[in-house]
C-alpha cells in the first residue's frame, strides 16, 4: 500500500469473496417478490431447551423454525440471519448454500442453526404459496406419520444418583412404563438401556461386565413380556461402549427381536459400527451425531448402519435430510429420524417423513412434559399433535401450525424476555 491508497478494509470472512450467492434484486412478480427483513429467536425451556427461530418479511409472512436444542444454536441463529437479511425467502436452496459458503466449519451448531432458519423459510414460502410444506418437498406417501416413543429408563429416569441403580432400573419399573406407552395408542417405543447396573463402576473403559449385560436383559425380557412381540421396541446406548461389549450385548438381546439397537459406539468409529452390524442379526441404528449428508455416505459406504437416523434439526434443514433419505434409499437403509424438539420440529420433521418413501417412524421425546401440545395449534382444525402413536399430516400452509404466545411466554427461559 501506498500514502495514495484508500484506507484498507478487510473483506468479510478474511479474504476475497470469490463465490458470492447474494441476490438482493431479481425478476420477479410483484406478489413474490418479498424481502427477509429480521431474523429472531428464544428459547422456551421444555424438558430440553427448545430453541425457536423466527423470520419475518416485508410481506408481513412470518416463518417458524427450530435449531437443535440449547442456546449455543440459537445464538449462531441469530448471527448467521444477518446474512439474509435483503434476501428473497424464497430462494431456499440458493440461501442455504450463500450460508453455508459464508460460514464454512461452523461444525454442529451452525448445521442446527441452518436447519432452524431453513424450517422458518419452507414456513415462509408454504404460507405465500398456500400450500403445505411436504407438498414443497415433492408431495406425501403417506397420510399420517408414526410416531415411536423415546420411553427413556423407565419410569425411573435419572432417579440412580444415590441409590443402588439395580433398585432403580427394575425390570417392573421398565415394564409398567412400557404398558403405560402402549395404552396410550404407540406402537413403537425404545428405552434407554444404558443405565448403570453398579453404583461404582469405570465408565471410562466403555466396557459392560457380565452382570451388567444379564441386568440390561432382564428388564427388555420384562418389557417383552408385558406388551408382547407386535410392539416395535428399540433401545439406545448412546454411544457409550466398546464393539465386543456392544456384541455381546445385542447377541444376549438377539431372542427379544428387538427394531433396532441405537448407537452402541461413538459415531465416528465406522469400522466400529461396522463389525457389530455384521456380527448381530438386531438392526444397528445411528446418525443422530452425523451432520452432513457426506457423513451418511460414509457410515453407507462402510456398512456402518442399518436404519438411519439423522436428526430433524442437526443435519441443515429439510433439504439435506431428503438428500440423506433418497442415498440411503440407494442403498436400501430406512430412516427413523431422531428429534428431541417441541411440537415445531417435530412438525417439520412430520412433513419430511411424509415425503419420503423409506421412512419407518419419527421419534417423540417429551411424553413428560405435560404442556408439549399447548405449545402450537393447527391452522387446519382442531385437535392434538399427536394422538394413538401417529400425527395427521397439517394441511394448512406452511407448517400448518401457530405458536400459541401465552404457553411461549410462560416458559422463556430465563435468558429471554421474548423474540431477540
Amino acid at each position: 500500500m501506498t500514502d495514495q491508497d484508500d484506507e484498507y478494509v478487510i473483506p468479510p470472512g478474511g479474504g476475497v469473496p470469490w463465490r458470492d450467492l447474494q441476490m438482493t434484486e431479481s425478476n420477479r412478480p410483484s406478489e413474490r417478490d418479498l424481502e427477509i427483513t429480521d431474523v429472531s429467536r428464544l428459547v422456551v425451556q421444555g424438558n430440553f431447551p427448545w430453541s425457536l427461530v423466527k423470520v419475518e418479511t416485508d410481506a408481513g409472512i412470518t416463518g417458524i423454525g427450530e435449531t437443535f436444542v440449547g442456546e449455543e444454536s440459537s445464538d449462531v441463529a441469530r448471527r448467521v440471519g444477518e446474512l439474509i437479511v435483503g434476501e428473497n425467502p424464497l430462494d431456499i436452496d440458493r440461501l442455504m448454500d450463500h450460508l453455508e459458503q459464508e460460514r464454512t466449519g461452523t461444525g454442529a451448531f451452525g448445521r442446527s442453526a441452518f436447519a432452524g432458519i431453513e424450517i422458518a423459510l419452507w414456513d415462509i414460502k408454504g404460507k405465500l404459496l398456500d400450500v403445505p410444506v411436504y407438498e414443497l418437498l415433492g408431495g406425501k406417501y403417506r397420510d399420517e406419520v408414526q410416531i415411536y416413543c423415546d420411553t427413556h429408563a423407565g419410569e425411573s429416569l435419572a432417579q440412580a444418583q444415590k441409590l443402588d441403580p439395580q433398585d432403580v432400573y427394575t425390570p417392573e419399573s421398565y415394564a409398567r412404563a412400557a404398558r403405560n406407552v402402549v395404552d396410550e395408542g404407540y406402537t413403537a417405543l425404545k428405552f434407554d438401556l444404558d443405565v448403570r447396573t453398579h453404583r461404582e463402576i469405570d465408565t471410562a473403559s466403555r466396557r459392560l461386565d457380565n452382570e451388567s449385560i444379564e441386568h440390561k436383559a432382564s428388564l427388555i425380557e420384562a418389557v417383552r413380556e408385558e406388551i408382547g412381540y407386535e410392539i416395535d421396541l428399540g433401545v439406545d446406548l448412546h454411544w457409550n461402549f466398546t464393539v465386543e461389549s456392544a456384541i455381546r450385548l445385542g447377541k444376549k438381546l438377539e431372542p427379544f427381536d428387538l427394531a433396532w439397537i441405537e448407537d452402541p459406539i461413538p459415531p465416528e468409529k465406522t469400522d466400529g459400527h461396522r463389525r457389530i452390524a455384521q456380527a448381530l442379526d438386531t438392526p444397528i441404528l445411528t446418525g443422530e451425531n452425523v451432520t452432513t449428508v457426506a457423513g451418511f455416505q460414509n457410515l453407507l459406504q462402510n456398512d456402518g448402519v442399518d436404519v438411519a437416523a439423522p436428526d430433524v434439526n442437526k443435519t441443515g434443514g429439510l433439504r439435506d435430510l431428503q438428500r440423506v433419505a433418497t442415498l440411503c434409499d440407494l442403498y436400501g437403509v430406512p430412516l427413523a429420524p431422531h428429534n428431541i424438539s417441541s411440537p415445531v420440529g417435530t412438525v417439520a420433521g412430520v412433513h419430511f417423513a411424509a415425503s419420503i418413501p423409506n421412512f419407518l417412524a419419527l421419534e417423540f421425546h417429551a411424553a413428560d412434559v405435560p404442556w408439549w401440545e399447548d405449545l402450537v395449534q393447527r391452522v387446519d382444525g382442531s385437535g392434538p399433535i399427536i394422538e394413538d402413536g401417529y400425527v395427521d399430516l397439517p394441511e394448512g400452509p406452511g407448517l400448518g401450525i401457530e405458536l400459541n404466545d401465552d404457553v411461549v411466554e410462560r416458559y422463556l427461559t430465563d435468558e429471554f424476555d421474548g423474540w431477540e
